[in-house]
């Protein structure tokens, strides 16, 4: 079996890449496959991030090729696809704040790409060499401004960046090329996911991370959304778990629509502040507040009526309370 992983060296990627073998071995040992044992297993990501994270990634056994570059190279792309690939993680992308400063490069890495790789996997079905099975990282940023009063699974994405347009159109490329038969496609629309290290990736939503990370590392944070502000967090954890379960189910368990929505916590920043101190009794000193009015509506103001019930039906798993999260995450 041969595994794709593209964005290996970010923070999901390299969690992943740590997950995969074993799950691919337990998978082999229940017998879902002889083969997953033999597994080549590829990660690609860009110069600027991948070469020491991915290798670190590899383990002792180094049965993971790591391939530095481009991933909306369409020579890239090629090589990659030169022998088939049976499970593609496709988890690289120019996040929120990034794609809005740069339309181009967003629409390059997030929508040219993620077309280029749905066509080789049509190409690799057309020649009859295998239905590649894509996972994807999508995102909750297909919902947009003004957010809904409550969000579940009837609820139309309606995205105001262009990221989270990127991610949707991806959504329904991969909609169609499931029903096609191109590939059996799934995408996993991700909440913040924390704790993230400090990173200028240009996401948005930086501040989940930091809010959590800066005053339990004994440092002062001005947070940019008010007291009043409400989010959706997941672990990297529970992430990692949510995305090879999406992979491991079966196509007749998804039916048409591919994009499942991650449970998450739907917490308030008053929330936050009463984990931290738990976690340090002077940690919420260290916070002060700045909102900014641009941030909060797009950010701010996840809905607290939420429901979960397609993707728990699915077994996908969310973190049993923020001192969980805090307790496995920093």
């Amino acid at each position: 079996m041969r595994v794709l992983v593209t964005g290996a060296a970010g923070y999901i990627g390299q969690a992943l890449l740590q997950t995969l073998r074993p799950w691919l071995a337990r998978r082999a040992a229940g017998g879902a496959d002889a083969e997953l044992l033999l597994s080549d297993l590829v990660a690609v990501d860009t110069a600027a991030a991948a070469t020491p994270p991915i290798s670190a990634a590899a383990g002792a056994e180094g049965a993971i090729r790591c391939v530095v570059g481009d991933i909306a190279d369409p020579r890239l792309q090629a090589a990659l696809f030169a022998a088939p690939i049976d499970l593609v993680f496709h988890l690289a992308g120019v996040v929120s704040g990034a794609a809005e400063a740069d339309f181009a490069r967003g629409k390059r890495v997030n929508l040219d790409a993620t077309i280029g790789l749905l066509e080789l996997c049509r190409a690799q079905a057309g020649a009859n060499a295998g239905v590649a099975r894509l996972v994807y990282a999508s995102s909750i940023a297909v919902f947009g401004v003004p957010l809904p009063t409550r969000i579940d699974d009837r609820t139309e994405p309606a995205p105001t960046l262009s990221y989270g347009s990127h991610k949707r159109a991806c959504e329904l490329l991969i909609d169609d090329y499931t029903r096609r038969g191109f590939v059996d496609g799934r995408a996993l629309r991700l909440p913040g996911v924390v704790v993230r290290p400090p990173l200028a990736n240009g996401a948005l939503s930086g501040f989940n991370s930091d809010l959590l990370r800066e005053p339990l590392a004994g440092r002062s944070y001005v947070c940019p959304v008010s007291r009043q502000a409400t989010v959706w967090l997941s672990s990297k954890r529970s992430v990692v778990a949510n995305l090879l379960r999406l992979a491991e189910l079966e196509p007749a368990a998804l039916g048409a629509r591919r994009a499942v929505t991650a449970p998450a916590l739907a917490v308030g920043i008053d929330d936050i502040l009463a984990a931290l101190g738990r976690a340090d009794p002077e940690a919420p000193g260290r916070v002060r507040f700045e909102p900014q009015p641009d941030l909060e509506p797009q950010f701010g103001r996840w809905p607290r009526d939420c429901d979960f019930e397609r993707a728990s039906a699915l077994g996908l798993v969310t973190d049993a309370s923020l001192d969980a999260l805090l307790d496995t995450e920093t």
